[in-house]
């Protein structure tokens, strides 16, 4: 297993983009300003992007795991690389959700907890419903994992 941070060629990752993001218009919004890695084992089978926000903050806006390796620890992988990779220059690791028995659970299995709610986030920003498990996503849920120093 290796993650590799990817500067060029990012369009390449679109179909595991599109797994965290259904809306390409939405991952245009983050694709180029935001640092992305991919998780190869030994092909690509996971990728996230991250931005920083100020204050501290960095943010996942993308996050997502090939479903023939779902359930593998590829997610909690890359969450521990980011952990160990921006402990000293943030404090603060931030991801915004849907409220989702698909997502909510990993999110809290890797330590975060809910910070706050963005009212009819997916209802404003997308041009479609957004439907995840069978739940039509409304509400943007935002969960922080602090970090050692930033």
């Amino acid at each position: 297993m290796e993650i590799r941070e990817i500067t060029a060629n990012k369009k390449q990752y679109y179909d595991l983009l599109l797994l965290a993001d259904e809306q390409p218009e939405m991952i245009e919004r983050y694709l180029h300003s935001g640092t992305m890695y991919v998780l190869f084992d030994p092909d690509p089978v996971a990728e996230c992007i991250v931005t920083d926000e100020c204050s501290g903050i960095l943010e996942i806006k993308s996050i997502a795991v090939d479903p023939a390796f779902q359930g593998c620890g590829y997610g909690k992988s890359l969450i521990a690389f980011l952990t160990e990779t921006y402990r000293r220059s943030h404090s603060v690791l931030q991801a915004g959700t849907g409220d989702s028995p698909l997502t909510v659970p990993f999110y809290e299995a890797c330590g975060f907890r809910r910070h706050h709610v963005i009212p009819d986030y997916f209802i404003d920003h997308y041009d479609h419903p957004i439907i995840e498990a069978g739940v039509q996503l409304r509400d943007m849920i935002v969960f922080r994992l602090p970090l050692q120093g930033g």
